[in-house]
Parts: C-alpha cells; structure tokens; sequence
C-alpha cells in the first residue's frame, strides 16, 4: 500500500467514499422525518389558526371548530361584515411590513427563490410570520388558498433545520423540497402528489440522496395529518358521479380535450389579472397598509353582496364549501357558476394584488371546478346527449387548473387522481391537462409561480431540474479544512487531526514546516481517514502524498475546476487567490476528486479522463 502511486486510488479510498456516503444519507434521512413531522404539525396548527381567526372575526367567538367543506353561516355583524377582511388587512400588513416581507403574497415563488438566488437559505421568522399573516388573511375572508402558506412554512423549517446542522447545500436543497412536499401532502392527505409536487417544482436534483428524503418527509407528514383530519380525500365525491367518464369514450375525451384548451386560456387569465391587480395597487397612491385595507374592503363588498343575494357568502376564504356544493349536486345553475367563477378569480387578484398573505391553489380549484361543470353544463344544454357531467367536468376543470397556472401538470394528475380515487379519471385528466399546460404556454411562458420572479429580474431556469451545483465557485466545494504539516511525519503523528464526526482535513506537506516555500504534496482527507485505518502509524506522510496536484483560482467555476481536474488527470486541486501556489501559505483550501463527486452527485466516470 505504501509504494501505491501518488494520488492512485485504492480500494479502500472507494470504500472510505461509500461508508462516507452512507453516513450523510443516514443524516439527510434522519433529519427528513423530522421535517415531515413539522410539515404534518405545521399542517394541522395552520388549520387551527385559520379556523381560530375566521370564528373570532366572524362570529366573535373563541373556537377552532372549523368545516372547510361547509358553508360559513351569516354573521351576526350584517353589514358590518365589509370590516372583518378590513381588519385581517390592517394586522397583516403590520406583520409582513414589520418582520417578514418575504411573509407577503403566495409563498412558493419565495421559496423558489431562495432555492435558485440564496443558495436555499430562509430566515427562521418566516415560517412563523407566514403562518400568523396567512390565517388571519384567510380567517378574515380573503379569497385565497391554504397550500401555498403550508408550503412555506414546511420548506422555512427544513432550510431552517439544515442552517442550524451546518448540513451540505443539497442536503439543505433536499430538505427544503421535504418540508415543501410535506406540507401539500398532509393538507390535502395526497403523499404521491407531494412527492411530484417537490420533484416538478422544488428539486435541482433528481436522485435517490435526494428523493428519498422528499419521500420519508411526505410520507410522514401524510401520516401526521390522517391522525388529525381522518384518512379521507379533501373532498366528498360520489363515485357515481364519475361513471360517466367510462362510457363513450370517444365522446368524453373530446369533451374534456375542448375544456382543457379553454382552462388553458383561463389559466392565463388568472395568472395575468394577479400581477395586474398588483401593478395597479402599486401605482394607487397612500402606503402597503391603505392599498391592502383598500383591496380587502372591496372584497367584504363582494362578500356582503354575495350573502345578500345567494344566502353564502361563497367566495370568502379557500372555498372549499363551494366546491363540495358543487360535487353534492347543489350548484347547478349555469349563470351562478360562471359569476362564482369571475367573482373568485376578482376577489382572489383583489386579495393577492392588494397585498395579503395567501395561496393560489384553492383559487385555482375553485375557479377550475365552477368553470369546468359550468361548461358541461352548457354543453349538455346544446347536445344532452353529451355523456360528460358537471362533477366529472369539475374534477377535469380543477386538474386543468392547478396544472395550467402553477406548471406542475404530472402534480395536477396526480393530487386530483388521489382525492377521487377513481382510475376512470385518469385518461381524460391526462388528455385535459397536457392541452390546459399547452395553452397556457403557448398564451404565457411563465406560470403564476415564476412570472412573480421574472417580473423583477430573478429568472429561473426553463427546465428546473438544472445542474446548478456546476456553476457554484469551485470555493464553495469546500467543507473540510485545511492543515500544514512536515512532510517528514507520519500516520501516527497525523492521527491527532481526526476527531469523531468530524471530517477528516486535507494535509499539505510543507518541507520542514516552512510555509513560505511551495508545498511538496497534498494528501486528501479521504486518503489520509483509508490510510489510518489500513497502513502502519510509522508510515511516512511523504509516500502517501500527491505531488502532482492542480493550482487554481478560487473562484473558478465548478464546471471548470472538474474541466481542468478531468484534461490534466489531477485528483486534488489546490486553491489560491491567484491561481498561483508560491507558498504553503498562500494555500486558501483543498478540493479532493472525491469532494467534486460528493458535491454534484456526477458519476465518477465522467469527471475522471480515465483511471488514474
């Protein structure tokens, strides 16, 4: 082993590498569960301070007894109902404006964001300032979603949680798209469709180091969830009002094939009447705290007028009530469906533009399942023949939706597949949401999500899943530290440096001890941990070293630093401010080949020229 070649690997480098390897994947995991049991408690409190405000601001009482599925009774305030979102405007404003401006709108493009900009770094206060703001924007009446908060607040605590563990930034990437995953999966009890909803959306990297740990973290928080809200789908859908979609096949394909073309075009036009609503509060003048207070009266108005007319207030808060009135049988009437449908989109880009806290994905369902069974409706007015019915027609809508607007087509399928538990559905939601997503593209690249973010400058990549760790400087590779010793000592003199969980430093061998001249060799950290394991503690440090070793930048892109290690045959790169190695002590840090592997997850084969 000691006439090995310099910086030749061995068998035992390989297996240093894996034990290594397993270790940060029994980290990940462990840490995984955790955050799926957050997510899971962090779901069920969110309902609670939601269900909490909506009865004291609307009933004024004390009380966290709360059916989304069942219509709001009239308040004993009349009128004085106009005031109720005006109030929940004025605190969450003072919240978001006060500790978390991040806290404001819809949450996932935050997340996003600091996945892509901030290297997935989320302040601590966020999870708490977004689940406060939320609650009482949709507590209030504001006509938004509970997702997009739940998401939040799960990806917060697992970039939280990685911060606190000093964890690798995939590690701490990989358990933001857990608490992400989470999250959606514990509120509407749909753990596949988080697992998709964190892959299409939140993950840079698609791997079993990552994806397992979305899949622990979703799964648990599923679990958590069913414990308090019961094992059943968000909503109530009789299977005999999905039959439908398994007879004359042909016609009901085309069928949904027209709808989804029209909720692609919907879609847009939620999308673009959001940021209209947003720009035109922007340039209304007065402050954050007069446009939202504003904003939110107009949509007490809407509420009154609503309960005045109808006897439901319909449109306030996620609306669920109105979508399972909907699957019932009691919402069939073509007129008040599409008015629903144009009130809802107006409230939500009231909600949303005038500055609230809240989601899109409720809206997106509501919107998609009053649109869809008021088409078939109108269609079977024109042609009764048409074997396609409103509540078929509904799920087909909402699917088309969620999957047009956000960009997560697969998680449109899927959630929609798990909440009906009807394979029938599955063909024509295919068919529905692909021409929905096609649509939408072709009227608007950018999803909800994203056109916050390109709106100011922050461009998120067209396929999200990009190797964005190659283009990371080749410093930031650096997670082990860096010690000078004489290149004279041995392994037992060297075994002082290793500490236990602790990584093992990178050794540069000085002649001497004088760090003033160049430095003989490096002995990589995973070299040195095989070779205490393996070799005599008289071994001399001189024979292990790697003398031919690369110099260069420390910012040098990673994709270069692998270009440079893979045309030269180096395993270990030195780096300097220069690119310059005169001194020992102009030495800023090491990078093994086996550190680039751990950082992005490529395979060896493909960084190394050949076998070295």
């Amino acid at each position: 082993m000691a006439n090995t070649p310099p910086g030749n690997p061995t068998e035992t480098d390989t297996d240093t590498q894996h034990s290594y390897t397993e270790r940060l994947n029994l980290r990940v995991n462990a840490m995984a569960l955790l955050v799926g049991i957050i997510a899971g408690l962090g779901a069920v409190i969110f309902r609670d301070l939601i269900a909490f405000f909506h009865n004291l601001l609307f009933f004024g009482r004390i009380s966290v007894e709360y059916d989304a599925l069942v219509h709001t009774a009239a308040s004993p305030w009349g009128i004085g109902i106009i005031l109720v979102p005006m109030i929940g405007a004025l605190a969450v404003a003072y919240l978001v404006k006060t500790f978390a401006p991040e806290a404001k709108g819809h949450g996932v493009p935050e997340v996003m964001y600091a996945i892509y900009y901030k290297r997935g770094i989320i302040r601590p206060q966020v999870a708490l300032v977004k689940s406060l703001a939320s609650s009482i924007s949709i507590g209030s009446g504001g006509a938004i979603g509970r997702e997009g908060p739940i998401i939040q607040i799960g990806a917060a605590f697992g970039s939280v949680l990685a911060q606190w563990t000093r964890v690798h930034e995939w590690e701490r990437l990989a358990l933001i798209a857990a608490g992400a995953g989470g999250g959606i999966a514990a509120t509407f009890n749909t753990p596949i469709g988080g697992i998709v909803f964190a892959i299409e959306l939140m993950m840079v990297e698609i791997s079993a180091r990552t994806l397992i740990p979305v899949m622990i973290a979703t799964g648990t928080a599923t679990f958590i969830g069913s414990l308090f809200f019961g094992g059943h789908p968000s909503f109530i859908i009789p299977q005999s009002q999905l039959g439908a979609l398994t007879l004359e096949p042909t016609s009901v394909y085309l069928e949904a094939a027209v709808l989804g073309v029209l909720m692609g075009v919907l879609a847009t036009v939620f999308t673009r009447s959001v940021y209209l609503f947003e720009d035109w509060f922007e340039a209304m003048p007065g402050n954050y705290y007069t446009r939202h207070v504003f904003g939110m009266a107009l949509v007490g108005i809407i509420m009154y007028l609503m309960m005045l007319f109808t006897g439901h207030y319909y449109i306030e808060g996620v609306g669920y009530s109105t979508i399972q009135s909907l699957f019932d049988g009691n919402l069939n009437i073509v007129w008040l469906l599409l008015i629903l449908v144009g009130l809802k989109l107006l409230a939500t880009s009231l909600t949303l533009g005038s500055g609230a806290s809240g989601g899109i994905f409720s809206p997106s369902l509501f919107i998609g399942a009053g649109a869809g069974a008021g088409f078939a409706l109108l269609v079977q007015h024109v042609a009764p023949d048409m074997p396609l019915g409103p509540v078929g027609a509904a799920v087909i809508g909402m699917a088309c939706m969620v999957g047009a607007s956000t960009g997560a087509a697969v998680t449109a399928v899927v959630m929609i597949f798990e909440m009906t538990r009807d394979i029938h559905v599955i063909i024509p939601l295919i068919i529905a949401v692909s021409l929905a997503y096609g649509m939408r593209r072709l009227l608007l690249n950018e999803t909800i999500y994203t056109l916050k973010l390109s709106r100011r400058g922050d461009h998120l990549p067209v396929s999200l899943h990009s190797p964005m760790y190659m283009m990371r400087s080749a410093l930031e590779l650096i997670r082990r530290p860096v010690v000078r010793l004489p290149a004279s000592e041995t392994l037992g003199e060297a075994r002082a440096l290793t500490k236990p969980r602790r990584p093992v430093p990178h050794v540069v061998l000085t002649e001497h001890g004088d760090i003033t001249r160049p430095p003989l060799g490096v002995l990589s950290g995973q070299r040195l941990r095989a070779a205490l394991k393996r070799l005599p503690d008289d071994t001399p440090l001189r024979e292990l070293a790697d003398t031919g070793y690369l110099v260069t930048d420390e910012h040098v892109p990673v994709f270069d630093l692998i270009a440079d290690m893979r045309r030269l045959e180096k395993r270990n790169a030195v780096l300097t401010a220069d690119g310059d190695c005169q001194a020992c002590e102009d030495i800023i840090g090491v990078i093994s080949h086996d550190d680039v592997i751990e950082f992005t997850n490529l395979p060896r084969m493909l960084t190394l020229r050949r076998t070295l």
